[in-house]
């Protein structure tokens, strides 16, 4: 079999491979990069982007059934899912082929076909091209798929995962989801939003149970008022199949009824199968690559990023992990850090998180305290009647050093950017009070609860010290 060699080869081209490609060619590098299905991996395929642009659709229909609010009558609003759908598999079609395109002008080699170690610096692809691929460091960016589980047996007609579920023409009347995660519950606003009945069923106490108590209490909060249901602290013991539809029997001889589930309960870590053990890396007994700072295995020469070596499944975690990897196997030493990765959920309202929780905060031993500002006081909100959620900062007391921050309302998305860079450089709560905000904007919501955690709020009334009796 042919072998051909490289300075560095990348496995696997979704949002942590790509970029360490691009980051070695950066470098002067001659690079090769071997995927087995497209070109972005599950966040721009089957995940991230198609899920958004769906979501981005369902945004302009609620905003049209809300226009009474704003003087504006519209009669007839109907929506034709089929286009919606085929206008997401154009978007993700066209940014596939961009990046296609970005690949090639930075000269890199890609090979199309499953990629396996055969040895601690070779690899043997199967596939459109077969050859044996020799790399002087190799970066490992095989991600994740949905879990399969046998008491859920997925039929992709009725059952789904959040692949399948993406590829839907048409739209049920009702669906139960199974997990109340950031998936699930994207896809429960999504789809509530386009008329489906929904019910969520999750087995820890909250939906979002990851996230600060507050926004769990907010997103539960806002998807009541939606109609959306929510059962939490259930244990889903099967999901059957009808004439009709399914029924997803849970724990106390309990059932509900649907014509569609999505199973939401994890993802499976792609690291079996990809021949690790023949290239001497270590693999823990939940399919993790242990990695360092420096995303290195336990092999010299050999890197891993994104799903598989981080307990972050972001993204643009995984980007960050793959130009890290690709400067490190490049001869420029640099480091992971993750006190300041956003998170954010694309539910209606938006969710957008970074660093630590009070709770955490608290649990590691920081003094700390927050300030928290409604968008109901916050003039733009009132403007563009987006009254719904708030802002809240972290701090410890003791320093006025940003801890963390959530946000729950519209633009969650854009706005964490702030806190995340004022985390990434310990900023202290000061930096943002001494800041001029433009007004009106929602970017105000952070100089409000900045001053809130100051104990020195503008725009709220100020709080009744309690006095001894």
């Amino acid at each position: 079999m042919e072998k051909k060699k490289f300075d560095v080869v990348v496995l696997g081209g979704g949002p942590g491979g790509y970029p360490a490609a691009i980051r070695a060619a950066q470098h002067g590098k001659n690079v090769a990069l071997i995927e087995a299905k497209e070109m972005g991996g599950t966040c721009l395929n089957r995940g991230c982007i198609p899920s958004k642009a769906l979501i981005a659709n369902s945004e302009v229909l609620a905003k049209i059934n809300e226009a009474k609010e704003f003087g504006i009558e519209v009669k007839g609003v109907s929506f034709d899912y089929g286009q919606m759908a085929k206008k997401k598999d154009d978007i993700v079609d066209k940014i596939r082929k961009n990046l296609e395109g970005l690949i090639a002008t930075n000269k890199i080699i890609v090979f199309r076909g499953f990629g396996h170690f055969i040895s601690s610096t070779e690899i043997k692809v199967i596939g459109t091209d077969n050859l044996i691929v020799e790399g002087g460091k190799i970066i490992v960016a095989t991600g994740s798929e949905p879990r399969k589980m046998a008491a859920f047996p997925f039929d992709y007609e009725r059952i789904h995962d959040s692949t399948s579920l993406l590829a839907l023409k048409s739209l049920p009347k009702s669906m139960v989801i199974v997990g109340g995660g950031v998936i699930g519950c994207e896809f429960a606003s999504l789809y509530a939003t386009l008329g489906v009945e929904i019910t969520i069923l999750e087995l820890l106490p909250n939906i979002l149970p990851m996230e600060a108590q507050v926004v769990s209490e907010a997103l539960a909060k806002a998807f009541k008022k939606r109609g959306i249901k929510t059962e939490t602290g259930v244990k889903v013991e099967k999901i059957e199949r009808n004439g009709k539809g399914i029924v997803v029997k849970v724990e106390g001889d309990r059932s509900f009824p649907a014509e569609m589930a999505l199973v939401s309960v994890g993802r499976k870590l792609n690291t079996d199968g990809i021949g690790l053990e023949k290239a001497g890396v270590l693999v823990l007994d939940n399919g993790m690559i242990q990695v360092n700072s420096k995303m290195e295995t336990s092999i010299d020469g050999i890197y891993a990023v994104g799903d598989i070596a981080s307990k972050w499944w972001l993204a643009h975690v995984a980007t960050h992990q793959g130009i890290i990897a690709a400067d490190n196997a490049c001869g420029e030493e640099s480091h992971m850090h993750y006190n300041a990765v956003p998170s954010v959920t694309f539910t209606h309202p938006e969710i957008a998180t970074v660093g630590l929780s009070l709770e955490d905060a608290l649990k590691q031993g920081f003094k700390a305290i927050v300030g928290a500002f409604p968008f109901q006081a916050l003039g733009k909100s009132q403007a563009t009647h987006q009254t719904e959620g708030l802002a809240q900062i972290v701090i410890d007391k003791n320093t006025g050093q940003i801890l963390g921050a959530q946000v729950v309302g519209n633009e969650a998305s854009a706005l964490i950017a702030e806190m995340a860079l004022a985390i990434t450089n310990e900023l202290t709560v000061e930096c943002i009070t001494e800041t001029i905000h433009a007004h009106p904007t929602l970017p105000e919501a952070w100089l409000e609860a900045a001053f809130v955690a100051e104990g020195l709020p503008i725009h709220l009334p100020p709080k009744v010290k309690q006095t001894k009796s």
